[in-house]
């Protein structure tokens, strides 16, 4: 049963990121970088759920975004840079389970904005997409992680507040 909430967490929590960041967040015409709704809510599962987890949840939240209709590069690009994000968010996962401080998700938010946006410069430059030549790689991250950063404290722990009570809820039943 425990698995099974997980699941219907992570669908319904990437579902609706996704949806907002396409309708809403997409259509804001920021300067630079569009903020990532999917991958706050990809490293704020990873950090809960370790880093098999997160790598599977990010893997599914790349290939759902990679799938959503805006999308202009190849299937598959944006979830290899998921999973390898949340595999690495997840493996600052705590050992007690919960985290102390809200400096620990905020470091990992402003490396995985980075790491994401030069992963995903760095996937599309291997497999001949050359997305990110008209604008300077430089202001793309720089922006990428400032709007993460901002969008974090509203989201992150929110969702991991979610996660953590689902799971406590299924334990306490058996």
């Amino acid at each position: 049963m425990r698995h099974v909430n997980r699941v219907l967490l992570c669908a319904s929590l990437l579902v609706t990121a996704l949806v907002f960041q396409v309708t809403v967040l997409a259509r804001l015409h920021l300067p630079g970088a569009v903020p990532d709704l999917t991958l706050l809510v990809v490293l704020a599962l990873a950090m809960v759920y370790g880093h098999v987890g997160g790598a599977l949840v990010g893997f599914t939240a790349g290939l759902l975004a990679d799938i959503a209709p805006p999308a202009d590069h190849a299937v598959g690009r944006y979830a290899l840079v998921l999973a390898v994000i949340g595999y690495l968010a997840g493996l600052v996962k705590p050992e007690s389970g919960q985290v102390r401080t809200a400096a620990g998700p905020m470091m990992v938010v402003g490396c995985a904005a980075v790491g994401s946006t030069l992963l995903y410069a760095g996937v599309g430059a291997l497999v001949g997409e050359g997305s990110v030549r008209g604008v300077g790689l430089g202001s793309l991250v720089f922006t990428a992680a400032i709007y993460d950063l901002l969008l974090a404290p509203f989201t992150v722990p929110l969702v991991m507040a979610l996660a953590r009570k689902a799971d406590r809820d299924t334990t306490a039943e058996a």
